[in-house]
């Protein structure tokens, strides 16, 4: 490989058989294409990457003046998404295209995405709390319950669960194995889930830690 990874899109999940005919559950990636935009260099910046971008353009309006001058510099209109990626080996230049060829012959890879927005949500739903007996004679059903402690130290302790915002943040799956790549289609398809919605952006990078 000669960058560490590419930004792509989730599609969804279905599954899929192999040859024994067991069901393999698999969610499809389009990854890629992708072109750089720019390179940093260690004698430039301090080290070697590629920022690249996925190549799914928008309109040009949408773009303020730096950025379309960034772009015009790589001979690349305005794109939807930017970001950085390691160069690991080989010469990369402004303006090269990467594919999901890239992965061709990589058993595992790291996705990382942005979780399902969930809202305000309590500490049953946020949390796992088991919450009160469901009995009428209850009181105490759904509620944190005691939250501070007694005299010394008098506060809430950091870390203590809570109601609050749950999900949209960025998440890594780590070691999902690669089933498929289709190239003409620039298609991955992974055996497990992927945070985010379909339709939503991602990054896929070759697995330095393979997951069980």
């Amino acid at each position: 490989m000669v960058i560490e990874g590419l930004i792509g899109k989730k599609i969804g999940m279905t599954q899929i058989f192999d040859e024994e005919g067991n069901v393999i559950p698999v969610t499809v990636l389009q990854v890629g294409p992708c072109a750089v935009v720019q390179v940093k260099t260690e004698k430039r910046d301090g080290y070697r990457a590629a920022q690249i971008a996925l190549l799914e353009e928008k309109p040009p309006r949408r773009a303020n003046k730096p950025m379309q001058g960034h772009y015009r510099k790589a001979n690349i209109p305005p794109q939807r998404l930017l970001r950085e990626f390691k160069i690991l080996e080989g010469e990369v230049k402004e303006g090269d295209r990467f594919t999901v060829e890239i992965f061709e012959g990589v058993d595992r890879v790291d996705v990382t995405g942005t979780s399902k927005g969930r809202g305000f949500q309590g500490v049953m739903k946020r949390h796992g709390y088991s919450g009160g007996p469901a009995a009428h004679g209850s009181k105490f059903h759904r509620a944190p319950g005691s939250v501070g402690s007694t005299t010394f130290p008098g506060r809430v302790l950091k870390g203590k669960g809570m109601p609050g915002h749950m999900g949209n943040e960025r998440v890594t799956v780590i070691g999902l194995r690669v089933v498929k790549i289709d190239k003409d289609k620039n298609l991955m398809l992974v055996k497990g889930a992927v945070p985010g919605p379909a339709g939503g952006y991602i990054l896929v990078k070759k697995s330095k830690r393979c997951g069980k």
